[in-house]
This record gives structure tokens, sequence and C-alpha cells, in this order.
């Protein structure tokens, strides 16, 4: 059975899904595209496919077959996929390992995406997100390439994950030119434990959660160039960690 309109109520449930708070509601959430739903597929998320009439979906899910006005009024992108998935949200309850990075108040879920796919690639045990922007938000999904899937993430009050890694004893780097070290002279002992807290795109770190830092890093760069992009930024330190 194919459905072709757009008042179904089980249309009108996953159209919801674009929404924040229904996904809080309901725990659950949609991923767009081939590759993100392989990805879920992978970590045991998918509840449920949705496929495009005609397409050949072979999965051990239930498959929801729609017309492709219903795909494009469910999907978030201009260009509607072909297939899709509805998921459970599996956010981790306890901070593994001794490497990780502390996301603290990043509102622009292109550059959480960013920071999630590059923790990842640069060897990152744990994420600890504190007042960021939605993890399930389309933009981020999309950002990590499905390496949302691959990687412990906790939602947690960033003095809350501090006071965690000192009792841990795992030193906590944030950023900072003034008083900070180059972050390619970090010796080898100092990269086998670490917690790396990056701020808001805008403000950075407040001056409390600044102040539990153990040390802070800095990138040389060009004068001409003021700052660079939080997610751009991130990554450069991650690999430094990791190289």
């Amino acid at each position: 059975m194919v459905i072709t309109s757009l008042e179904n109520e089980k249309v009108k449930e996953l159209v919801k899904l674009q929404q924040k708070k229904y996904r809080d509601q309901t725990g659950t959430y949609l991923v767009e595209g081939e590759h993100l739903v392989e990805e879920a597929d992978k970590a045991g998320c998918i509840l449920e496919v949705i496929a495009l009439e005609g397409e050949s979906v072979s999965s051990l899910y239930p498959v929801l077959s729609v017309n492709d006005a219903v795909m494009r009024k469910i999907s978030s992108l201009e260009t509607a996929p072909k297939i899709m998935a509805l998921c459970k949200k599996n956010i981790s309850s306890e901070i593994v390992g001794g490497k990780i990075l502390l996301l603290d108040s990043i509102q622009d879920p292109g550059n959480l995406g960013t920071m999630i796919r590059s923790s990842l690639a640069f060897g990152v045990t744990s994420i600890v997100l504190s007042n960021c922007v939605d993890l399930y938000n389309p933009k981020v999904l999309r950002g990590t390439q499905g390496m949302i899937f691959h990687i412990p993430i906790v939602l947690m009050d960033s003095k809350e994950a501090i006071a965690f890694m000192k009792k841990q004893k795992i030193p906590v780097y944030g950023t900072s030119v003034v008083n900070g070290v180059e972050a390619s002279h970090l010796s080898r002992e100092e990269k086998e434990k670490y917690c790396l807290i990056m701020g808001n795109e805008g403000s950075g770190l407040s001056k409390e959660v600044f102040d539990l830092c153990d040390k802070n890093l800095y990138i040389p760069m060009n004068q001409q160039v003021e700052s660079l992009n939080v997610g751009v930024a991130c990554s450069i330190l991650l690999y430094e960690f990791w190289r």
C-alpha cells in the first residue's frame, strides 16, 4: 500500500518531527538519504523505513511506502530523498574514555555536525553537549555524515562535566591567545588524556567555565585573520591532540 494523502495521520506525525519539541516528546527523529539511513542501520537505531514508491528496499524494518508529494512533505530538504528512516534517540548516559570534547552553547547546527564528524576522525572517545543546538536537528545530522551514530554523546551541564574531569584527573583545556600554549607544542603525555572545551560562536566560553580550565591553547595564524570558525578551530585542535 502506498500512502498518497498529505492528511494521513501517520504523515502528519512524521511531519511534526521537523520540530524539536515533537522529537523530544516522542524520543524519535528522522534521517534522510541513503547514506544516513545506512549508518543508522549499522547502529541499530531504525524503527521504520520510509521509501518512495517504486524503490526497492531491502530492510529488516517495517517499510512505509509513500508517493513523491508525501515524501516532499515529510522531508526537510529542498530536494526530497528517495529513502528516509524513523529512528530512536540514543543518548549516552556516561562519559567514556579519556579523550573528551566538551561543547558549551554551540548554536549553529552546521558547526555541531562538523565537530562531531571531526571527533570521530581524530580519536575523541566521548562528546559532552551543554546548552547546545538540538543534536537531532536535520542540519546537525547531515553535517555529521552519519558519524553521530558511532561516538558516545552525553548531555550534561558544563560545570558538572568539568567536575567529573577533575575527579578523573583529566586535564581541561580552553582556548585563549593570552597566556595560551601553542597547540602544536603539546607533549605526547599531554595528549594521552584531555578534555577540550569549545564555546559559543559569538561569545566563546563564559568566564565561569573559562576560569575552570587547567590550561589554554591557541592556534597561530596570519595576523590579518582575527579568528577562525569554531568548527574549523575545533578540528585543528583535535588533530593536534591526535597526531
